[in-house]
């Protein structure tokens, strides 16, 4: 099955192509551009459109907006291409992506989004459990670095391809297609604008 797959929920956003677990393209960009990236995917692989039979997803935890934009982008092609979509977390994608290490997405605000007794959590940078000699990828590890190496954890240089969470893992890791709409997002906190409203 030719499958797209893309991920918008941190400040990296991604796109692959993937068909029977063979990367035909994967695209990365501090933009969103998940439809002109796909276009040029399906130009690159010669493929066209109406061929795509499944759409994977990003569900994060990260930014609010750009896990919105992902799922509405995923709905709005869903319905165009008639085909099914499945949601995969950013965190473990980020964890396929890097075998062995811990998932941390900057949360802003001093926390971070990491995998707590198996599950997607919000917690303070500081209160992050944080084990020496195990490898942290992700843009939260990035971010809090110092914090990370001082308790004896290990992070890789900033440029390095494991903290991006390449959409090629989401698509090997996706399960149970269906409706649009079943792919929900992780959100682990309110957004700041309701926060707001609630203050």
């Amino acid at each position: 099955m030719l499958i797209l797959a893309f991920d918008t929920a941190t400040d990296v956003a991604t796109s692959a192509l993937v068909r029977d677990g063979e990367v035909l393209g994967e695209r990365a960009s501090r933009a969103v551009r998940i439809l002109d990236d796909f276009e040029g995917l399906l130009r690159e692989a010669a493929v066209e459109a109406g061929d795509v039979g499944g759409i994977v997803v990003g569900r994060g935890p990260g930014s609010y907006t750009g896990l919105r934009m992902g799922l509405v982008t995923a709905r709005t092609l869903s319905f165009s291409l008639s085909a099914p979509v499945a949601g995969v977390s950013t965190l473990d994608a980020l964890a396929a992506g890097a075998p062995g290490a811990s998932p941390v997405i900057d949360g802003r605000r001093g926390e971070v989004f990491a995998l707590v007794g198996g599950e997607p959590a919000c917690v303070s940078a500081e209160s992050l459990g944080v084990e020496a000699g195990r490898t942290y990828v992700g843009d939260g590890a990035v971010r809090h670095r110092a914090r990370l190496e001082e308790a004896g954890g290990l992070v890789p240089p900033d440029d390095d391809p494991f903290h991006v969470p390449w959409a090629r893992h989401h698509a090997a890791r996706a399960r149970d297609f269906g409706a649009a709409e079943d792919a929900e997002p992780i959100y682990l906190r309110l957004p700041d604008a309701e926060r707001a409203l609630r203050a």
